[in-house]
């Protein structure tokens, strides 16, 4: 499965300056640099969000030589952090920000406190901001991706969105990094369009696909079926309690939910951290039953299965459920049908796997033929894929609200975009297909943020 802990390295530095009465004060930096990370510790710590600062690290817990870049690395490297937050004291010091850049490898983001004290004859006794110019420059001398939130005090909105963003980027980045996707199945016959590259997927981005014959999942799913009847009756019991039933399924609930089981044990078996599944028309003919409400089930779960064998649709999943920390549940809903009256609404549908806990409260929830039928609930979302083409990979990310539209089967929501020609115009253009990743809230920051820590992927949008 996906994690969603976090360990960030919090790094205040100063210029190595010769002490100088009145202006440009390096104990004042120091002191302000103390202050923040105080400040961070104890207003910005979660259950899965941890710190580590630089206490022990030199007598005064802020760097500011040479000689500190290395205790620095050491330090966040033998506590794993999984980024590192650069804060400006002063004039900050662009060599010693490089080197604990470099060191420790891990997503960057560079940040100054802004000056806050002016004295009436004039005196200023830090220039946090006019540091940020030069620090940012030798990291790009370093070919050192990094983020940035803009210059603020540590108590402020803007840092904390800035800091929010970081950490979501960060996120998608550890999960990124040597993601293992198990693939269920071979695709569809006429699914051309998600063909992917495995190959490449790895010698790009270090991504594993494990492959598991469907021979293995037959065998696995009818020892479930033998063997797990007391949680096979359980589920059975959730399923009664959350749907109106046509008269073909009831019989069928207990193989329907076998499949969240079944996958479970794929999650834990093969350590992947999402699975891209063959679910018609093997898994009908294998087994006599469909694995749509299983997924359901296994998203509120925390678990990501895309379906149709779309294996990038599974990377784009498993990018918005880190971009929200795990806070939202993503779900695949493609671009289906324009709307019948307005000319930039779109039904985002798939046949019937998206979260239960995405429902919407008052509208039919139906199971006809295993399949979920209801509509999700009323909100912005952000749209996103994860594609290529000749080898050329882009991450599209836009957003949409919520509208009203016919009632029609399977799990939808119908979606108001500014611009649906031009979505229409990108999908058709490429490197896309219709199938799209959606989760609640507005992610495009964070997704154009993340690619640039990953420096075969690039970002895109759709011009409105």
């Amino acid at each position: 499965m996906l994690t969603y802990q976090l360990r960030l390295g919090l790094a205040p530095m100063r210029r190595d300056v010769t002490p100088r009465p009145g202006i440009f004060n390096w104990e004042k930096a120091e002191e302000r640099g103390r202050r923040a990370v105080r400040y961070i510790k104890e207003h910005f710590a979660e259950d899965n969000v941890t710190f580590v600062d630089l206490e022990g690290v030199n007598p005064v817990g802020v760097m500011y030589s040479e000689a500190d870049a290395g205790r620095v690395v050491e330090r966040f490297t033998t506590e794993k952090v999984d980024a590192v937050l650069l804060i400006n004291c002063n004039f900050g010091n662009e060599e010693v920000a490089a080197m604990v850049a470099r060191g420790v490898g891990k997503p960057v983001c560079l940040w100054a406190l802004a000056d806050d004290e002016f004295l009436p004859d004039g005196t200023r006794f830090t220039d946090s901001q006019c540091g940020i110019f030069g620090i940012s420059r030798q990291l790009q001398r370093f070919n050192i991706p990094f983020s940035f939130i803009e210059t603020s005090a540590v108590d402020s909105p803007i840092f904390a969105r800035g800091l929010a963003r970081f950490l979501s980027v960060a996120c998608m980045v550890k999960n990124f990094t040597g993601m293992r996707i198990a693939q269920v199945g071979m695709r569809p016959k006429p699914f051309c369009s998600v063909i992917f590259n495995e190959g490449e997927l790895m010698q790009r981005f270090g991504l594993q696909i494990v492959p598991v014959n469907l021979a293995v999942i037959i065998d696995r799913y009818n020892k479930i079926l033998a063997e797990n009847d007391a949680e096979l009756e359980k589920g059975r019991e959730l399923l009664l309690s959350r749907y109106e039933m046509d008269d073909f399924t009831p019989p069928l609930l207990k193989k329907m939910y076998a499949f969240v089981l079944l996958y479970q044990w794929v999650f834990e078996t093969y350590r992947v951290q999402a699975v891209s599944a063959e679910c018609w028309t093997a898994m009908q003919l294998a087994v006599g039953a469909m694995p749509c409400t299983a997924y359901s089930i296994l998203a509120d779960m925390g678990y990501i299965v895309s379906c149709e064998s779309d294996l990038h649709g599974a990377i784009t999943m498993a990018l918005l459920a880190c971009a929200s920390r795990g806070r939202k549940v993503p779900f695949f809903g493609e671009f289906t049908v324009r709307h019948p009256d307005d000319p930039n609404g779109e039904l985002l549908w798939h046949c019937g796997p998206f979260a239960y806990s995405l429902k919407k409260d008052g509208c039919p929830c139906k199971n006809v033929n295993m399949r979920e039928w209801f509509q999700v609930k009323d909100g912005s979302y952000t749209v996103a894929r994860f594609d290529q083409d000749d080898g050329r990979y882009r991450l599209l990310a836009g957003t949409c609200a919520s509208m009203e539209g016919p009632y029609t089967f399977g799990t939808y929501l119908w979606a108001k975009f500014k611009n649906l020609p031009a979505w229409e115009r990108k999908l058709v253009e490429g490197p896309y297909i219709h199938h799209m990743a959606e989760i609640e809230g507005d992610y495009t920051e964070e997704l154009r943020e993340f690619c640039k820590f990953v420096p075969a992927l690039s970002p895109d949008s759709v011009d409105e």
